[in-house]
């Protein structure tokens, strides 16, 4: 089963990660995005809480090295939100 709003937000990561002026940030991205891709395509969809770790990490780099794909990365977490939204628990 493919989560779609996370296969999208890994998309828009790894794009972003391509588009940033940062190496470092660039390298979380895609590290990111990774774990995303992998969480998509997963038997067990993801919790509340693992969401809410790169959700933490991508407002860290957005207010840091990342500042110049902020808009992209605003877009994974609307996307990452509205995966959220449908699961059960907090």
């Amino acid at each position: 089963m493919t989560r779609e709003e996370l296969a999208t937000a890994s998309d828009l990561l790894e794009s972003a990660a391509e588009e940033t002026d940062s190496d470092d940030a660039g390298e979380r991205l895609s590290e990111l995005a990774d774990q995303l891709e992998h969480l998509s395509a997963a038997d067990r969809g993801p919790d509340h809480g693992r969401l809410a770790r790169i959700q933490s990490a991508l407002d860290e780099i957005a207010g840091g090295d990342g500042d110049d794909v902020a808009e992209t990365l605003d877009d994974a977490d609307d996307k990452i939100n509205e995966y959220r939204s449908d699961l059960e628990g907090v």
